[in-house]
């Protein structure tokens, strides 16, 4: 069966509201497992910042290690785990930047606080002390004062374009409902799986 990416978003979009309703904490939370050139897996959790026709964004610190393994590999999953509601969905797909204009859009509507630490921190390098951190922190106020903070170069957002898009609802017994969506050119085909 042939479905579109529309029919997909609508469907996602009413899983996220359905977790947005009973998911007590940050229902924007998913899992994003990277690997570097030599194949190396890693996971960790990120939140969504943006959904649309043409992916999964989230934002980073480009010197973070996700940042350089998606530069080495650009390829991810993802996984949404809504354990109050019973569902999860899986996207695996290519990864892109997105363009100045989105991260500067995005970064402007942050708190001015996260503004400050995306610049104060080395994300995913040794720090000797918290102290240092604070340190940090304490500079960057200074230097931008209660002004406008602009978007660091270091820091930006990836796209999942998803190749493949699983909807997961846990059933009784065990015998749970998956649905498969598979690209395949502009449209998708949808198969269900055993459980």
């Amino acid at each position: 069966m042939m479905v579109t990416t529309g029919e997909i978003l609508a469907k996602f979009d009413d899983w996220f509201r359905d977790a947005e309703a009973g998911e007590p904490e940050y229902p924007n939370t998913m899992a994003l497992a990277t690997a570097d050139a030599s194949g190396a897996p890693s996971v960790r959790m990120v939140l969504m910042k943006g959904v649309d026709q043409q992916g999964f964004v989230f934002y980073t610190n480009l010197g973070s290690q996700k940042a350089k393994e998606l530069i080495e590999n650009p390829r991810a999953s993802l996984c949404f785990h809504w354990k109050s509601i019973r569902r999860q969905i899986r996207i695996s797909g290519a990864v892109e930047r997105v363009s100045d204009a989105e991260a500067d859009a995005y970064f402007a509507s942050r708190p001015w606080d996260s503004r400050i630490g995306a610049w104060a921190s080395k994300q995913s390098q040794p720090m000797e002390g918290r102290f240092i951190l604070e340190k940090r922190i304490a500079e960057y106020t200074l230097k931008f004062n209660v002004g406008e903070v602009p978007r660091p170069e270091f820091w930006s957002g990836f796209r999942v374009v998803p190749e493949t898009i699983e909807f997961w609802k846990e059933e009784l017994f065990r015998l749970h409902d998956r649905t498969l969506y598979q690209r395949d050119g502009e449209a998708w085909t949808m198969e269900k799986l055993f459980p």
